[in-house]
């Protein structure tokens, strides 16, 4: 388990990192992609592209509805990754709240190619799959859940670059600090990008659509 200096360092380096890429998004207007057309990041509001998509190596969490979610099962469409718990305080009610608006603007897109929000519990001794589904479909009918148990659960974030550890409390409880970044996957299951706070619903609905329509 990570303690409190170690997930200084891993964010530290993260954002590092993040600071590389946006340089080189910066010194690249147009970006070919190895499955399409090439698209302009400057098209983009709030979706930040990788130069090329990232192939996530295997996982499997288990969904709200007891299945198992593996890599195949996001194949398909564009989706949205947020990790979470339910007893944040704050980010994660805030977080989901504007995915929500987003998920809301693209309604018209086709059933068949939508964008889907994923909220991934890093918080599994006290988040079931079932009470992770339910607190991702109250802010969203349409929004996935999923959890699952360590090292599975380690495995997962890290593939997405992302973080999070358990943070004691006075009193014997404890709360989860975890990366804030949204995960772009693309219609393949790979990371294609990034979405960074703060989330702005329109321009993250906007987005989608245009990845929706030209990466399909």
């Amino acid at each position: 388990m990570f303690n409190r200096q170690t997930l200084l360092i891993l964010l530290a380096a993260l954002a590092a990192g993040l600071g590389l890429w946006a340089a080189q998004i910066a010194f690249a207007p147009s970006l070919p992609r190895d499955d399409g057309p090439a698209l302009d990041p400057a098209t983009l509001s709030a979706v930040r592209l990788f130069p090329q998509p990232r192939p996530l190596p295997p996982f499997e969490l288990q969904q709200s509805d007891g299945t198992p979610l593996t890599g195949s099962e996001l194949a398909g469409r564009w989706t949205l990754v947020f990790l979470g718990f339910t007893h944040c305080p704050d980010v994660c009610p805030t977080t989901l709240t504007e995915l929500a608006g987003a998920q809301r603007a693209w309604m018209g897109i086709p059933e068949p190619r939508r964008p889907r929000v994923l909220f991934v519990s890093v918080d599994p001794d006290r988040d079931s799959p079932e009470r992770a589904g339910e607190y991702a479909r109250y802010f969203h009918p349409d929004t996935l859940a999923a959890t699952a148990q360590e090292p599975a659960l380690q495995q997962f974030a890290t593939a997405l670059g992302l973080v999070y550890m358990k943070v004691p409390l006075e009193g014997g409880d404890y709360s989860m600090d975890h990366s804030t970044a949204v995960v772009v996957l693309d219609p393949r299951g790979r990371q294609a990008g990034l979405i960074r706070p703060p989330l702005v619903p329109a321009d993250i609905a906007a987005d989608l659509r245009l990845l929706a329509e030209t990466i399909p």
